[in-house]
């Protein structure tokens, strides 16, 4: 067959298929404008009145069905106590005052990172829980569980909580030292220790701590300075100033800390400074 027919006769058909398409597209276009001539009105949907805008606060319910809390607050308040643990462990507990201890009698044995700061901090947690623990229980006695189980809300479960804390801390708190907050502050003395403010008690507490923890340190650092006094002189009466006397004071210190079972008397000592209060 010639080319050429061969082609005209594709034009000729592809052209045969454009007008069939047209066709059929043109009918049914038709049909659509018949169908929608005849069709029935449709009547309009008669205006809504709205309803009047409700009076009175947006509340927020976060517990559950039941009454306790729901897990998802559960775990936003852990988030925040995990975040917040740090300054809460270090200002309302017993934590300051036993690491500060434990630091000087580090350094009162001339040992500047034996042991180091992980084993120090981790015995003064531990040290912490020991003497904090029956206030905790409380703590959790009558006010987590009480949350917990949906007996109280959250405001009234944080305020049975501060209250054996505030208690223990006023115990180990000098009144010079909330007198010295309260008279900062431009506020007069509160008739009551239950009635101290926390933003008063706290570094009062702090500041008490501190001057605990100095004075046993001192008592601590006195043994010590002692025998470094008697290497001195020793090396001196023997013309050997140019050895440390720290090389050889080092040993003895050691070796009376370990025969009077130092660690076990300096944490003894911890441990009563808060029996009783």
């Amino acid at each position: 067959m010639n080319p050429a027919v061969a082609a005209r006769r594709l034009r000729h058909w592809r052209l045969g298929v454009v007008l069939a398409l047209g066709i059929i597209i043109a009918f049914a276009v038709v049909a659509l404008q018949a169908a929608g001539a005849h069709a029935d009105p449709i009547a309009p949907t008669p205006p809504v009145t709205p309803a009047p805008p409700t009076t009175g606060g947006t509340s927020i319910t976060i517990n559950g069905i039941d009454g306790t809390p729901s897990q998802t607050v559960l775990t936003l308040i852990g988030i925040t106590l995990l975040s917040v643990a740090p300054a809460l462990l270090m200002m309302t507990t017993s934590f300051a005052k036993v690491f500060v201890v434990l630091s000087m009698t580090r350094n009162a044995l001339g040992l500047t990172a034996v042991p180091p700061n992980q084993v120090i901090a981790g015995l003064a947690l531990f040290l912490s829980l020991f003497i904090m623990w029956p206030v905790l229980t409380d703590i959790n006695t009558h006010a987590v569980q009480p949350y917990l189980h949906g007996s109280v809300d959250f405001t009234h479960a944080i305020d049975l909580a501060s209250k054996p804390l505030k208690a223990w801390m006023l115990k180990f708190t000098r009144q010079e030292d909330l007198a010295l907050m309260n008279r900062l502050g431009g506020r007069a003395n509160p008739a009551t220790p239950s009635a101290v403010d926390l933003t008063t008690l706290i570094p009062a507490f702090m500041i008490s701590e501190l001057r605990s923890a100095f004075i046993i340190g001192f008592v601590v650092f006195v043994p010590f300075l002692v025998i470094d006094l008697v290497v001195s002189a020793a090396l001196m009466s023997m013309g050997m100033m140019m050895l440390p006397p720290v090389m050889i004071s080092l040993p003895f210190k050691i070796l009376l800390f370990v025969l009077v079972d130092g660690w076990g008397l300096v944490i003894t000592a911890l441990v009563k400074s808060y029996v009783g209060g």
